[in-house]
């Protein structure tokens, strides 16, 4: 999700509840301690010089059970960042720690913020020597093609 996209969301919202992967929600009271915008230059295993920017929001939690962040008090602090550092309009990814520090992305489910999975991948498979899956077809399948095309025996197309 971007930026602008979570921003208009917020907007009607009585209350704001982020889940995580495993269905649980973030506790009510978390604090977002940061918002910035996190640039990552860097090489991939293939030699190309690449670039990465996502906008960032850190999610903590403490004994403070009474604090409760409403929407028009986190549209705050995002118009506040956007006004100091110039944040672009880029997707969001959010840390959030729970036996470590887990980096997750966004997207809204109803009246809830989902913080999805994040995966790696290698950026250069065509370079690194890594062999993609071959596709598997049947054979069944196979004979189907083979039935519906317009080459013939003897035709001259094969």
């Amino acid at each position: 999700m971007k930026l602008s996209e979570f921003k208009k969301s917020l907007f009607g919202k009585q209350q704001i509840a982020f889940e995580l992967p495993n269905g649980s929600l973030v506790p009510r009271h978390f604090h977002v301690t940061e918002v910035g915008q996190v640039n990552k230059r860097f090489i991939d295993c293939g030699g190309t010089l690449r670039d990465e920017k996502v906008i960032n929001f850190q999610l903590w939690e403490a004994n403070d059970y009474d604090h409760r962040l409403h929407p028009e008090k986190l549209l705050n602090i995002i118009e506040l960042s956007e006004n100091k550092l110039n944040l672009e309009d880029l997707e969001i990814e959010l840390e959030y720690q729970g036996d470590t520090i887990g980096k997750y992305g966004l997207e809204e489910s109803g009246d809830n913020y989902l913080l999805t999975s994040l995966t790696t991948d290698c950026l250069a498979k065509d370079k690194c020597g890594v062999e993609m899956p071959k596709q598997k077809v049947s054979l069944a399948e196979l004979g189907k093609q083979k039935e519906s095309s317009n080459c013939t025996p003897g035709s001259g197309c094969c």
